[in-house]
């Protein structure tokens, strides 16, 4: 019987004027009935490339399918070469035998549809039934996805879902015509480790209810282990590792495959230096990896720090109904009579799932959300109840470092003169040459380069551009820095690269920070502090490796029992 998938010695590259890359070098693999692969790397490994070459999604030109074979067996007998199929037969295979989830369901969903309206499109374009039983077979598999309600969600539009319910509908619409192949793109990098847990055993289940094959994308090995039976690891375009989840992680052989093990911070000591990529890939990698310098952070900062920040019962609510006359009667408590300290020198970790209030906590102690009542005390003052100008001489002391840096980085201009900029706003007086000067020093303390002045965001990696964001934040010496998700959509090793950077700086510079993030190992590993979020009140704080192996509360004991396979890699 042949395998459900065989891809072999697959290679493509792309063409532009600047040259050709090789994106994809002699890729072979099989994928088998009942069985989910996944495919490991960072980004730019070709992991997607892979998947989107499958369906025939990758635009040619540029690409250029240099060799190779990709075939397809649905009933085990028959074998087909996906990649000498039309467009047309392509439309019949897609979402048929073949279906995807990708990434970013939010990009992925027609906004101006709504959900049912989506999920019915694919069933109507496949099957020959009626509108009312592609309604209903709607409505079975919103049921199958566990969404709550699914009567009502079929009406509503994207924008009206969580991320984990879009994620659902997503996974609905690529199930509903049953297919023989399903593939994974980091279906669940962005969510909340909770989200992820349900997400992830999701998938799994409905693959063993219809005993389908999965390929299921993704950077983190964590992930691997809690849903995989086989691992490919990718490197350069190229497999440099396969085989089964039990065997690379018990006994990785390739100095990529350890890397990517290694820099996990769950399985790392708080503030111990993690490895990375270049350090398992040079000729020391050993001695580099085993000696790795700690800078653990201090065991308790109220012992030897005075407060810099205080929050005094500080609640952010917002509207959600009005009356006739445009006076709210309802509202979301996003904070709810919130109280805490933050001591000079300290990393205060704050994390919770989505909806928390984690983000707007953040964002309301720079004074970016009004609050609704309460105080901010920030060495004395009362932020709270500045006006908006008296605010802007502090602007210089407290800074934050965005979720996203693309989005927060203007794509006109060019990062040189994105990192000035705040200089130039708060009128700080250095001639254009030391400017510039400054610049370039900021710019080589997040390891970038001089020559990198006169580029623009999108000639940069996400990784870069997240250094990018951080050399600004610093760029008026800052006292007080806000991190919101700051490493969330970063790969492992690139996280580990960031992490590694806050840490050296916020030893060299003296910052404190507060680290929101919904991953409590990241929060764990960088923080001295963790304060555990659940709609809009404080579940519990304390010291944090406390929290993190001592929790008192079940919903603290939730988000640590959802982190990915956690107990194996600390094996």
């Amino acid at each position: 019987m042949n395998p459900l998938l065989q891809i072999k010695d697959l290679s493509i590259d792309f063409i532009a004027e600047s040259g050709t890359t090789n994106a994809l070098k002699n890729v072979s693999f099989c994928v088998n009935r009942n069985e989910v692969v996944a495919l490991v790397g960072e980004s730019g490994s070709g992991k997607s490339v892979t998947a989107l070459s499958i369906l025939q999604l990758i635009p040619s030109p540029p690409a250029k399918y240099s060799s190779g074979e990709i075939l397809f067996s649905e009933d085990g007998v028959a074998t087909i070469d996906l990649l000498k199929r039309n467009r047309y037969e392509m439309q019949d295979i897609r979402g048929n035998k073949i279906a995807m989830i990708f990434q970013e369901p939010m990009t992925s969903l027609n906004p101006v549809l709504s959900c049912g309206d989506q999920v019915m499109e694919a069933i109507l374009l496949h099957k020959k039934i009626s509108k009312k039983e592609a309604k209903q077979q709607t409505i079975h598999w919103f049921e199958k996805v566990k969404l709550p309600d699914p009567t009502a969600i079929f009406s509503r539009y994207p924008h009206q879902l969580s991320g984990g319910q879009k994620q659902r509908v997503m996974i609905a619409m690529a199930m509903c015509c049953e297919p023989s192949l399903l593939i994974c793109d980091e279906p669940t990098t962005a969510l909340d480790v909770t989200v992820q847990k349900t997400i992830l055993q999701l998938i799994k289940e409905l693959q063993q209810q219809s005993g389908m094959g999965v390929i299921f994308i993704t950077h983190d090995l964590g992930v691997v282990a809690e849903i995989a039976d086989k691992a490919i690891v990718m490197y350069k375009g190229e497999i440099v590792e396969q085989d089964t989840v039990k065997n690379i992680f018990s006994g990785p052989k390739h100095p990529y495959t350890k890397a990517l093990l290694a820099c996990r911070p769950v399985n790392h000591q708080r503030g111990e230096r993690l490895p990375v990529v270049s350090d398992f890939m040079s000729e020391r990698s050993e001695v580099r990896s085993l000696k790795s310098e700690t800078t653990a952070p201090a065991s308790d900062m109220r012992l030897q720090a005075s407060v810099l920040l205080q929050a005094q019962h500080l609640s952010v609510w917002f509207p959600t109904h009005k009356k006739l006359f445009g006076k709210p009667d309802s509202f979301t408590k996003a904070v709810d009579e919130v109280s805490f300290d933050v001591y000079k020198g300290e990393t205060l970790g704050l994390v919770g799932e989505s909806g928390c209030g984690k983000t707007t906590l953040g964002r309301t102690l720079l004074r970016l959300i009004e609050p609704t009542s309460g105080k901010i005390i920030y060495n004395g003052i009362d932020l709270a109840a500045k006006k908006k100008e008296e605010l802007r001489s502090l602007r210089k002391e407290i800074q934050i470092i965005f979720q996203d840096p693309y989005s927060s980085l203007n794509p006109r201009l060019t990062i040189g003169a994105a990192i000035a900029e705040p200089m130039k706003v708060h009128e700080i007086s250095l001639p254009g040459r030391q400017r510039k000067d400054k610049v370039v020093e900021l710019l080589e303390k997040v390891d970038l380069k001089a020559e990198h002045f006169h580029r623009y965001p999108h000639e940069f990696s996400g990784g870069q551009r997240q250094r990018i964001v951080i050399a600004r934040a610093l760029a008026l010496n800052p006292s007080f820095i806000v991190c919101d998700e700051s490493v969330s959509a970063l790969d492992v090793s690139v996280q580990a690269q960031v992490l590694n950077l806050l840490n050296d700086l916020k030893k060299e510079f003296g910052f404190t920070v507060i680290f929101i993030s919904h991953d409590l190992s990241v929060v764990r590993y960088i923080s001295d502090r963790i304060m555990v979020m659940n709609k809009g009140k404080i579940e519990e704080s304390g010291n944090a490796d406390s929290i993190y192996f001592h929790p008192r509360s079940a919903y603290t004991k939730n988000l640590i029992a959802s982190i990915p396979a956690a107990t194996i890699l600390n094996q």
